[in-house]
């Protein structure tokens, strides 16, 4: 029921600021600006261009908010504008940016992650850890526009796949295709860059019920 009135109180929102309501507009920037910010976050890997990037969809969304479908949801809608801003973005800067990223992620096992985190580091662990967690960046950095989306969309914010199919605009296939790929190069990438650094990590699989 909760839902469901979420939903309506966003459709009216919507209706209102098509007609020009600015005050319902930032309503709903409110409601969406964190989820942006994040999914630019870690397309970007840098929270000024991050910042930058959120700005720029919400433009975006302001320009061209006649044109969405209130049979599809909005979150979706901002989601595709997001993401597609992002790649443009990439294209042209060809990724060069680094930003700390969680350091769990998945694969087709389940998740696998470094056995290294430990919330009572010492000052020097902490540092380790940092640049650790920027490796793991830099490995995602190698992956194609197309992957990287779909590894953040469904590994980082957790959307499903079916959620992934509409914001990217293709199939459950191609979808569940670029991630399965996209993970194993993910990974290989990781792996690599420890054993370039001489670092030794264990990969730890765990079945967690995604699928």
């Amino acid at each position: 029921m909760q839902e469901q009135e979420n939903k309506q109180r966003q459709l009216e929102l919507v209706k209102k600021a098509k007609a020009g309501d600015m005050l319902a507009f930032e309503d709903l920037i409110v409601q969406y600006e964190k989820m942006i910010y994040n999914v630019a976050l870690r397309m970007m890997n840098h929270s000024e261009d991050a910042y930058d990037m959120a700005q720029e969809v919400f433009i975006k969304a302001y320009r061209y908010l006649d044109k969405f479908d209130e049979r599809s949801a909005f979150s979706t809608w901002l989601y595709r504008i997001a993401v597609n801003t992002c790649i443009d973005e990439m294209r042209k800067r060809k990724g060069k940016q680094t930003q700390s990223l969680d350091n769990e992620l998945q694969n087709e096992d389940g998740s696998w992650k470094q056995e290294i985190a430990d919330p009572d580091a010492t000052p020097e662990e902490a540092v380790l850890q940092k640049e650790e967690q920027s490796e793991i960046m830099q490995a995602l950095d190698t992956l194609s526009e197309e992957h990287k989306t779909i590894v953040v969309l469904r590994d980082i914010r957790g959307l499903s796949y079916e959620e992934i199919a509409e914001i990217t605009e293709t199939s459950l296939g191609t979808v569940k295709s670029r991630l399965s790929r996209g993970r194993k190069q993910l990974q290989q990438e990781i792996l690599k860059i420890w054993e370039q650094n001489g670092k030794t990590y264990v990969i730890n699989k765990e079945r967690r019920g995604r699928t």
